[in-house]
């Protein structure tokens, strides 16, 4: 478990999962929600972990719930929550379609942290630049994307393309295909099994 009590983690919930047809934060990919998935694969590296959420939405069994105080901005609304919530602190963020990621990829994220720029983030296997989606944002990260956000722009990639990011090859890059679909559902869970 890491040490910094400033780090914490954060699950992004709160999409309306369209494409998907469900709730995917809800899909049982490991014998449980993948919310809770998440949750214990964070857990088991950092002492707080939270939810962001729409405010409708209910997660039994997890209080530490961070609600979209920004609505309708996509991942932004989960990440400039957390940050308004606590704005000292950093992230280690995940999205809750990511299926296969396991903590080989987190441990090697913490380990290869680099707190003294805005972020530290993989590169995308898929398009080549940073995923935002899979990153510790420290939080002049999070202002940066703040203020990108109050000028019109919501891309937390694009912010991350403007700041000093520490970009990392994740050995484990399959690791970072994410399920938005029920045909990458499926693809998933042959995959896991």
């Amino acid at each position: 478990m890491t040490s910094d009590n400033n780090l914490k983690g954060l699950i992004l919930c709160g999409g309306l999962s369209t494409r998907m047809q469900q709730d995917k934060s809800q899909i049982a990919y490991h014998g449980k929600p993948q919310w809770q998935y998440l949750h214990d694969l964070l857990k088991s590296f950092l002492p707080e972990v939270y939810l962001s959420c729409r405010p409708e939405q209910e997660f039994p069994g997890c209080d530490n719930l961070i609600p979209d105080s920004v609505i309708g901005a996509g991942p932004s609304s989960g990440l400039l929550s957390a940050h308004a919530a606590y704005p000292d602190a950093s992230w280690l963020v995940l999205a809750c379609d990511l299926p296969l990621i396991s903590e080989q990829s987190i441990s090697y994220l913490l380990s290869n942290r680099n707190p003294q720029k805005a972020a530290t983030a993989f590169v995308s296997p898929f398009n080549f630049s940073p995923e935002p989606l899979i990153t510790i944002w420290e939080p002049k990260g999070l202002d940066a994307l703040e203020l990108e956000f109050r000028e019109g722009k919501n891309c937390p990639r694009k912010t991350l393309l403007k700041v000093e990011v520490e970009i990392l090859k994740n050995p484990n890059d399959t690791e970072q295909f994410n399920a938005n679909t029920p045909d990458e559902m499926k693809d998933a869970m042959g995959k896991i099994n």
